[in-house]
């Protein structure tokens, strides 16, 4: 190879390399780019809900806050059905953009994962971003009930098994996983009664076709006000600000009773760490606000801000904990 041969091939070999680099490094530094400049559009937020009820309120709330702190519009985006499987498959197959996130709670993340066999896991499936809160579940029953506290409560129900029964949500539902949780560590017998939702449930429970029911202190609540349910005692570590007269299960002897119905936020699996951190920031920010706290307070909720690590390893332990549940129980749903 002559010095001119040698000076051409050195100069294509040149040409070539920058060429190949460029073709590698082009879509990185793009993909860089787009980290840098997130968020560059707007987000949508999906409720696993219907419009309208808690969650989604919730979901609005939230969305309203953080879009203010991106410096973007969040479009929330309701898919209900399923008890949120629908909802949660569409996120899991969502681009890790960081542009599709939920609201995941007790229900996706928690409850149906222990005993449904879902299209989805509820781990791999997700990235994990922060949590929101979380509102204690209430023993409440009907002031027919000869009982006046929860002692009395499970002296009547072992007097009386055949006069007992109690209404849910629906099966696989935080309120009625979190009852047979109950009748084990009471060891009572109850008939389970399934509705589709609390409020029908409630309408029976008011009317004496129901005894008991196991709902969110915030679904409650109302019931609770006019004196139209008795409550006996509440989920959680401690008592609820919403309403500190009614002692915890773990105050009564009862322990392992922390099921709650918590909420936060998720998006699929694979989402660029540095997305993931700045969301994680503005929404611990959201929870930071007083007025939000006082806000969310007063619907009995307790805010509770978390890295992303520990909103995984929250998720991790509820599940476990209703598989628990439903193992004992022997309870799986189709």
């Amino acid at each position: 190879m002559n010095m001119t041969q040698k000076k051409y091939f050195q100069l294509a070999f040149s040409a070539l390399l920058t060429t190949s680099l460029g073709l590698i490094f082009a879509p990185l530094a793009a993909a860089q780019s787009q980290i840098s400049n997130y968020p560059n559009k707007p987000i949508k937020l999906i409720a696993p809900v219907a419009a309208g009820g808690g969650l989604d309120n919730l979901a609005r709330k939230v969305a309203d806050r953080l879009s203010k702190n991106l410096g973007q519009s969040i479009i929330i985006e309701n898919i209900g059905g399923g008890g949120g499987t629908i909802a949660s498959q569409s996120v899991a197959k969502a681009a890790p953009d960081g542009y599709t996130l939920m609201v995941s709670y007790v229900a996706t993340h928690g409850t149906n994962p222990a005993v449904r066999k879902l299209p989805y896991d509820a781990i791999k499936d997700f990235t994990a971003i922060g949590m929101i809160g979380a509102t204690p579940n209430v023993l409440v029953i009907n002031p027919d009930v000869p009982a006046k506290n929860l002692k009395e409560f499970v002296e009547y129900a072992k007097k009386n098994p055949a006069k007992l029964s109690y209404g849910s949500a629906g099966p696989g539902s935080l309120t009625h996983l979190g009852m047979e949780q109950f009748k084990l560590g009471a060891d009572i017998f109850m008939v389970h009664i399934p509705y589709r939702g609390i409020a029908p449930a409630f309408t029976d429970l008011l009317a004496g076709q129901t005894q008991a029911m196991l709902p969110s202190l915030f679904a409650g609540i109302p019931y609770l006000k006019s004196n139209r349910v008795r409550a006996l005692a509440v989920t959680g570590q401690r008592r609820s600000a919403a309403e500190p007269s009614i002692p915890t299960f773990k105050e009564l002897g009862y322990n392992g009773f922390d099921g709650q119905q918590w909420y936060g936020i998720t998006g699929p699996a694979n989402m660029p760490d540095a997305i993931v951190k700045k969301l994680n920031i503005e929404l611990n920010k959201v929870l930071a606000s007083p007025e939000f706290a006082e806000q969310m307070a007063s619907e009995a909720m307790t805010l509770i801000p978390m890295s992303p690590e520990q909103f995984t390893t929250y998720v991790k332990e509820d599940i476990a904990r209703w598989t628990k549940v439903a193992k004992d129980r022997k309870i799986e749903i189709e």
